[in-house]
């Protein structure tokens, strides 16, 4: 019963953290702003992330899914179509120039740049609403090396900031509008490369790995990140399945910050829950 019960709390322990880092984010930005939408928006988000990781430690194997369609139509709709907000790149450039400390700028703060400092590519595997489109498709796993296409991601990110750029400089009227319109544009843009991608490569995250100009962020405060999937060398018997399961091509078997595609990693848990010897731990 002990030694269940330790288990038990070992499980948890990850949601815990995940909530009381929300609950923290939530009062600190309802300090700065005195807007108690943020207090719903981070609590909900925050709930959701960590049910979700609950019941992933008890082997759910749609509880991921759940999170990310619980999030992510969160925020694409609610938030994104509702509430005309722009939460994608284009939004974030946008309000960014303005001036204004809400919006796209919060949601790019705590989600895509210091958030990922403790949690990683998190928003990769438990918030984006592209990728919870895409991680429905059937290709769960990898059936093909990695193509050199990174590339892409970097020039979609210049061309987003020359695109909102181009109308401040333009002057043109009503940018709401257009900022609002873009969202929309963009994301089913998103979604029609991202299911060519991924019928094409036969890889459901092949958008996220050579399309995606948000990594562009990710990928420096993700090599930072507190939280880490890391092997114990001890019980690991090299038998690859950890390889084999990952989305993202990342080389769990070696614990180092440089390890291969090590920024990559969504924190999906794949590798963890496919090891028999219990020798990788979050």
């Amino acid at each position: 019963m002990r030694k269940h019960m330790e288990e038990f709390q070992l499980n948890v322990k990850t949601p815990i953290i995940m909530e009381s880092i929300f609950i923290l984010i939530a009062v600190v930005m309802y300090l700065i702003t005195s807007n108690t939408f943020f207090i719903f928006n981070f609590l909900y988000i925050g709930s959701a992330i960590s049910i979700g990781l609950f019941f992933m430690a008890r082997n759910n194997r749609y509880a991921r899914n759940i999170i990310l369609l619980a999030v992510g139509s969160y925020l694409f709709f609610y938030v994104g179509i509702l509430g005309h907000e722009n939460l994608s790149m284009s939004g974030f450039w946008y309000y960014l120039f303005l001036g204004v400390f809400e919006a796209a700028v919060v949601h790019f703060l705590v989600a895509k740049i210091l958030g990922p400092l403790l949690f990683g590519r998190g928003w990769c595997g438990y918030a984006c609403w592209t990728a919870m489109v895409l991680d429905l498709l059937p290709y769960k796993t990898p059936q093909n090396p990695r193509k050199n296409w990174g590339y892409i991601r970097y020039v979609l990110f210049a061309g987003i900031l020359c695109c909102v750029v181009s109308l401040f400089v333009l002057k043109l009227s009503n940018l709401d509008l257009i900022i609002y319109y873009l969202f929309i544009a963009g994301n089913l843009a998103y979604y029609i490369v991202g299911f060519i991608l991924a019928y094409k490569l036969k890889d459901n995250r092949a958008f996220c790995k050579y399309v995606c100009p948000i990594t562009v962020f990710l990928k420096i405060s993700s090599y930072f990140s507190f939280l880490r999937v890391k092997v114990d060398e001890d019980l690991c018997v090299d038998c690859g399945k950890c390889r084999k399961s990952c989305p993202m091509d990342v080389d769990m078997l070696d614990n180092s910050r440089k390890r291969e595609n090590a920024t990559e990693c969504i924190l999906c848990l794949n590798c963890i829950h496919s090891c028999s010897k219990d020798a990788l731990k979050l």
